[in-house]
């Protein structure tokens, strides 16, 4: 039998081509995924390893003991304490480090990256004058304010050499620096992408912290001195709001986030991986059910000369078994080098990765193989089963053509009570107040499972209703509409594959628009500024960039975002000063209860998540711990709704400025005489500098940036579910071609009586169109109601959201469907016409 199998493939290697094209293709994508994200996660981690390798035992602050103390008791780790780490028995050095944001410009002004990664530091020289974690390409290192070091990818990228001045900014003023020196790094954020500047340490402690404090302190080991015994040391001198972590558990534990955020990154790329393999289960499934149908009488004749019902069955088992294999193997290929191609995209694109060498684990090889070869077996093992219980004698007389009406009836009451099931079950999801989202996924499955079962039910009044339509067409419509009629269950199975993806695909566009709409509600509601300011990344900008705006003659009205760490009623949270005399006129806020007009002094405003959180109302007073240790009793002046400029606490600037040891600001509100224009914002951005730091964005910016972030993950998502579109492709081509081989008789003989090549053409051509169309009407339905139900649960959290159906994409969906169908139909139809119309009437 495995001789029979084997030839068998052989045999029949051109039908079995479609199938193993979308095993391939399925593989592939689990392949390269699992590549891709070991690739990168070891380059990173190997990266991040690098950095910690002049560091043996770090001294930090101990987040669980700041987070109990008062906020004019936050610990700082000070020259003191470093200079008393340096002398503990077994250390050989002690490095203070100093460490924040620091954006680099190019010579032409642009800003290098997009913020994020840009850093700067302290260079911390030793008795020997050096600072071994960054040694010197050329040039000196710093020795004053005033003078900077780039290390050598970005000074090359800037095009900066020894000498040049270089503008940057910490914290929003533009500050010229000179370059004294280009150094090498380790640094993992380098390695990505970022940039590093180093400045003298009494430099950076004025930028970034206070004269004589340290964001960290790293302690290397003196010879013959472990990590853990030096740890012991430290500990021993260490305050308790204070805490000693070896070099090797901070790699480890960069090692952990590094493999957690691969992790992530990989399952996602592996969800959408399974999407396409359960599409290429209807191609696999639809290919062995027809060349089952095709060979029932060898089969029978199998069966008469002794062969039982297990080796039938074993044998159609074998040949998926050989196409899984085959599949299995150039898909990992394929995978490789869909792996090694998305390295290289990332780097051409800007989100440098680390060097390092392509990662191909015996768990890629093995898991990439056995899927291969279970799904494949998996979609094999029913039209094996069922060819193995056709009677022998049954099978000779073609008398199994047809499923019986009882098992029709089975398949199609098991499905509808699978979709009513799931009906109601994304209906109840949806009506949850919380925690709705389990029950309504799981609805979603059993709903799409369901109509998948259902489509041999749903075909013939779909196909129907496109039948006049095809009656232009003339006898070749009318032929395809019976052909497409002809076998439900193929029809179905075919029409499946490409429903699936076109409902995802529907889904996630119709959720998108609605989620577009709702953000840019909510920023066009709550925003009457016409700008805000902010620093490129997750920078704070410094006050004087408020003051400078409030001073122009065309601002009319500016306010800080100014956040502060602070304790309500002795709960940890961040309170955010605005100023309340122009917040009126820069903000809009839905207000639940009081409004602004009572708002500064000791009245505080708080959203409504934090007043039910804390049980306060209009009218409650509570206590307000500053971050200076200073109590004060505040009370709730209004109540709002949170949005994208305000949530949480908020106080008046001038309660909270003299509590601030440094005054920082996330981004500044801007009111202007007139209305917002490119010469308006070009006037901003020249008084503040022409800092390429600085980001200077009006409600269309705002509104772009959603948009374009909505568009790219729309884009990828598409990107993703594409090969699920091209494995239904594949199986629409193989199905016809199938269809057109197992009909030659029937071709040939409507040759003979009168249909010419254009007629058999043109069938076949409407016959794919038909099974496209049905397929993709059915996804695009479902992924409406997918894309409703996910809707519904959104705006449980966002109120603004709203139902946004885009007819225009939809449309696009739908006749990219009637596309796949007419270039799928290019093959089988070439094939079609070139039959020999004698030899296929004859059957030969």
């Amino acid at each position: 039998m495995f001789q029979i199998a084997l030839r068998n493939v052989l045999a029949h290697r051109t039908r079995l081509l479609m199938t193993l094209l979308a095993v391939l293709l399925g593989v592939a994508f689990v392949a390269g995924t699992l590549v891709f994200t070991s690739t990168v996660s070891a380059a990173y981690q190997k990266s991040s390893q690098k950095g910690f390798d002049h560091v043996d035992v770090a001294v930090q602050l101990h987040q669980q003991a700041n987070d109990q103390r008062h906020p004019g008791d936050a610990p700082k780790l000070t020259q003191g304490i470093l200079d008393s780490v340096a002398v503990v028995p077994g250390a050989a050095s002690a490095t203070g480090t100093v460490y924040g944001f620091a954006a680099i410009a190019d010579k032409n002004g642009r800003l290098i990256g997009q913020g994020f990664g840009s850093s700067g530091t302290n260079y911390y020289p030793g008795t020997d004058g050096k600072d071994a974690r960054y040694p010197l390409k050329s040039g000196a290192p710093p020795r004053s304010s005033g003078e900077i070091a780039l290390d050598a990818k970005t000074a090359d990228r800037a095009g900066y050499t020894v000498g040049d001045t270089v503008r940057m900014s910490v914290n929003g003023p533009v500050l010229e620096q000179k370059l004294t020196g280009i150094f090498t790094t380790a640094d993992g954020n380098v390695s990505a992408g970022g940039s590093l500047a180093l400045f003298d340490t009494d430099t950076a402690q004025q930028l970034y912290l206070k004269p004589g404090e340290f964001s960290e302190i790293g302690v290397k080991a003196a010879t013959g001195t472990s990590q853990v015994a030096l740890k012991g040391s430290i500990e021993k001198i260490l305050p308790g709001w204070a805490q000693a972590v070896t070099g090797k558990q901070m790699a480890d534990e960069q090692a952990k986030l590094i493999a957690e955020d691969s992790r992530n990154m990989r399952n996602a790329l592996l969800g959408f991986a399974s999407v396409a393999l359960v599409v290429g289960i209807f191609v696999i499934a639809n290919t062995f059910t027809m060349l089952v149908a095709q060979r029932t009488k060898e089969l029978a004749l199998l069966r008469a000369v002794g062969a039982t019902r297990r080796q039938v069955t074993h044998s159609v088992l074998t040949e998926a078994l050989v196409v899984g294999t085959i599949a299995g193997v150039a898909g990992l290929l394929a995978g490789i080098g869909i792996g090694a191609g998305l390295c290289s995209l990332m780097s051409a694109t800007g989100s440098t990765v680390p060097e390092g060498p392509l990662v191909i684990s015996p768990v890629t090889v093995v898991i990439s193989l056995s899927v291969s070869i279970v799904v494949t077996v998996l979609a094999a093992w029913l039209p094996g089963r069922r060819a193995a219980k056709t009677p022998p004698v049954a099978a000779m007389n073609n008398s199994h053509a047809d499923a019986a009406t009882r098992s029709l009836t089975v398949r199609n009451s098991i499905g509808s009570l699978l979709a009513a099931t799931g009906v109601v079950s994304v209906l109840a999801g949806t009506n949850m107040r919380t925690n709705g989202e389990a029950l309504t996924g799981l609805g979603f499955i059993l709903l799409l499972i369901g109509v998948c079962v259902l489509t041999p039910l749903l075909s013939r009044p779909v196909i129907a209703a496109f039948t006049p339509a095809l009656r232009l067409f003339g006898i070749s419509g009318k032929l395809a509409t019976e052909n497409a009629l002809r076998n439900p269950r193929r029809t179905a199975a075919t029409a499946s594959a490409l429903m699936i993806g076109l409902t995802l695909i529907t889904g996630m566009t119709v959720v998108a628009s609605g989620t577009q709409k709702g953000l840019d509600k909510l920023g066009a509601d709550s925003m009457k500024a016409d700008y805000t300011v902010s620093m490129a990344g997750t920078a704070s900008l410094s006050p004087d960039i408020e003051k400078t705006l409030a001073s122009l003659p065309q601002v009319t009205a500016t306010t800080p975002l100014r956040p502060s760490p602070a304790l309500a009623d002795g709960s940890p949270d961040t309170v955010t000063a605005l100023d309340s005399a122009t917040i009126t006129e820069l903000v809009k806020a839905d207000f639940t209860a009081g409004s602004f007009a009572g708002f500064g002094g000791d009245k505080a405003i708080v959203d409504e998540y934090t007043a039910k959180s804390r049980g306060w109302q209009h009218g409650s007073t509570f206590t307000m711990t500053y971050e200076d240790g200073v109590q004060e009793k505040l009370t709730v002046a209004g109540i709002y709704k949170g949005n994208d400029l305000i949530r949480g606490i908020m106080l008046d600037t001038r309660t909270l400025a003299p509590h601030q040891s440094l005054i920082a600001d996330t981004q500044v509100l801007v009111k202007i005489k007139g209305t917002a224009s490119d010469a308006a914002k070009d006037s901003l951005r020249e008084a503040l500098g022409n800092n390429p730091s600085l980001q200077i964005h009006d409600k269309d910016d705002l509104t772009n940036a959603n948009a374009q972030g909505f568009n790219l993950l729309l884009n990828m998502l598409y990107a993703l579910l594409t090969t699920a579109v091209i494995i239904a492709v594949l199986g629409v081509v193989n199905t016809l071609a199938m269809s057109v081989m197992e009909r030659s008789q029937e071709i040939g003989l409507l040759r003979a009586v009168g249909l010419d090549r254009t007629d058999v053409r043109r069938m076949v051509r409407l016959e794919s169109l038909v099974i496209s169309l049905f397929g993709g009407l059915l996804g695009i339905t479902l992924g409406v109601f997918f894309g409703w139900a996910t809707g519904e649960l959104i705006a449980k959290t966002l109120d603004t959201y709203e139902l946004v159906l885009p007819w225009g994409k939809i449309a696009i969906f739908f006749f990219t469907s009637a596309l796949v169908g007419v270039l799928a139909a290019l093959w089988p139809a070439r094939r079609a016409v070139k039959l020999s119309m004698l030899e296929a009437a004859s059957g030969r």
